[in-house]
């Protein structure tokens, strides 16, 4: 019997790390598209594409964050995942977000 529950143990361990990893490649994603919306600038008054780019930039994030939000909160709500992976969410859709609104005007 104890085998048994060692076994099943193990195989939720084994889960809650598969979906902490695929958690965090997500993150990774949402956050090289954050980073490169953060990091565009103009080159000039004749540089007409930034804004469509950083824009660009951090909808993608948005778009693999809301795909992390629906993985955490399914996580969260089996009870595999803490609150706090919430977090990283939330701070990479507030910094995308911010820097969707204030993108620079060429």
């Amino acid at each position: 019997m104890t085998e048994q529950r060692t076994a099943g143990a193990t195989l939720s361990h084994v889960a809650t790390a598969v979906w902490g990893t695929v958690l965090v490649g997500l993150h990774a994603v949402a956050g090289f598209f954050v980073l490169n919306a953060l990091l565009t600038e103009s080159e000039g008054p004749w540089d007409r594409t930034v804004t469509g780019t950083v824009r660009l930039m951090g909808g993608l994030g948005l778009a693999v964050e809301l795909l992390a939000l629906a993985a955490t909160a399914a996580g969260v709500n089996t009870g595999r995942l803490r609150r706090w992976w919430y977090a990283p969410v939330a701070a990479l859709v507030l910094i995308a977000l911010v820097r969707m609104v204030f993108a620079p005007q060429p």
